[in-house]
């Protein structure tokens, strides 16, 4: 298994499955769920490419607009890991508001790449179910869930 980090630059192709793992960060509110994937992963021997947007160097102070390159850089390293991903994982921590995550879930939710897990006290959990619902993407009610869609990737 490989784990890219941004700003790490995406290959052209990805030679096996990969999947991008999407959802809540919010600095010392959400746990590092991301982490705990990859332990999985690990674990299991799964042999895919993980897109982790997680970036340990991340600046708080960036100013978030387009003129900041390492900001821009960030986002731009999201989105293409997000079209490029075999598939995307959403995880909706309780107690976070997550608005970028829901951003990409809208960008994506039509794509049929998509898995959901969005736990009671997600402040939006209502919309999320309901999008989930219009698109048919599936939810699961855990972590350990998440990770078992990806080892079935092929």
């Amino acid at each position: 298994m490989t784990v890219h980090y941004p700003p790490t630059p995406h290959p052209a192709t990805f030679n096996t499955p990969s999947v991008f793992l999407a959802g809540s960060i919010e600095m010392g509110k959400a746990i590092d769920w991301q982490q705990e994937v990859i332990k999985q992963l690990t674990d299991a021997n799964w042999n895919g490419v993980v897109l982790n947007p997680r970036r340990a160097d991340w600046d708080s102070s960036w100013e978030q607009k387009i003129e900041n390159p390492k900001f821009r850089e960030q986002v731009e390293w999201e989105l293409e890991g997000l079209e490029k991903a075999t598939l995307i994982i959403f995880y909706f921590a309780p107690n976070t508001y997550s608005p970028i995550t829901m951003l990409e879930l809208g960008l994506h939710a039509q794509n049929k790449k998509c898995i959901v897990c969005c736990p009671e006290g997600f402040w939006r959990k209502g919309n999320i179910d309901i999008v989930c619902a219009r698109y048919g993407i599936p939810q699961v009610h855990a972590i350990e869930e998440l990770t078992k869609a990806i080892l079935k990737l092929k």
